[in-house]
């Protein structure tokens, strides 16, 4: 390894470790998942409050949280038997551009996934056993998706990657289903799909950080992007790119600007 490329690769281990912590669930939308015990509640609670991960993590956290008490905190329960009156309580949601409509619609895809497809996992890890990628394994789970009946509006909500989306939101999602380690700040109860394919969640956070340690090139927040960006990180860690989503993430976050190690 280069000299230049080590001493990246110390720092990003050192924020890895410095970020990867029980306590980062405090400050994150992944706490949200957090209050469950059983897979399918853990994987849907990922899912939706994943899927309005955007703006101010608090607010996130906050409507996430909306969402979850709307579901009586059950939330593969509601999946499976919520009727209309229960599906008209997503009426009064709104989080930015996603309101009651694209719930109901989010809720009855999914339940539609549950039914016919064997539930989220599958429909991810079969996805990505195309061709072991998570290119594929996104493509397929938006296809399966958006066979439900819905309204057009809501298909900016699920990133199509066909069309160079980014993905951030389902990448993260992704990492905190199929990553595992000692810390327990991820999940991994997936396990259809490997480590070593995760791709990195890319916001802005992470692009500015990654732009400025030479990590990325690119300008554009986009497919391609996330794929320089994660392919530059798998030189560090083939097996496990994405736990550096922690260091890049946490020093945008805290607006880090010298980047020494220690």
């Amino acid at each position: 390894m280069k000299e230049a490329d080590s001493v990246l690769f110390e720092l990003l281990e050192d924020r890895y470790r410095r970020y990867n912590v029980p306590s980062y669930i405090d400050d994150d939308p992944i706490q949200v998942p957090h209050l469950f015990g059983r897979k399918e509640d853990i994987e849907i609670a990922s899912f939706l409050t994943a899927s309005i991960a955007w703006g101010q993590r608090t607010t996130i956290i906050k409507h996430a949280l909306e969402l979850m008490s709307l579901m009586d905190y059950q939330p593969y329960e509601f999946v499976r038997s919520a009727g209309m009156h229960d599906l008209a309580l997503f009426d009064r949601f709104v989080h930015r551009t996603f309101n009651g409509a694209d719930c109901r619609f989010f809720v009855e895809s999914l339940r539609h996934m549950y039914e016919y497809y064997g539930g989220l996992e599958a429909v991810f890890t079969k996805g990505f056993q195309r061709d072991s990628s998570i290119y594929s394994a996104l493509s397929y789970f938006r296809e399966v998706f958006l066979t439900t009946s819905h309204e057009h509006r809501s298909e900016k909500h699920v990133s199509s990657v066909q069309t160079g989306s980014a993905a951030k939101r389902l990448n993260m999602m992704l990492r905190w289903l199929v990553r595992r380690d000692a810390t327990g700040v991820d999940f991994g109860i997936w396990t259809g799909i490997p480590m070593s394919g995760l791709m990195i969640p890319l916001d802005v956070h992470v692009g500015k950080v990654a732009r400025s340690l030479g990590l990325l090139t690119r300008r554009q927040h986009d497919w391609k992007a996330v794929v320089e960006i994660t392919e530059k990180l798998r030189e560090f860690d083939p097996e496990d790119p994405g736990k550096y989503d922690y260091a890049l993430f946490g020093m945008g976050v805290n607006r880090e600007t010298n980047f020494v190690s220690g």
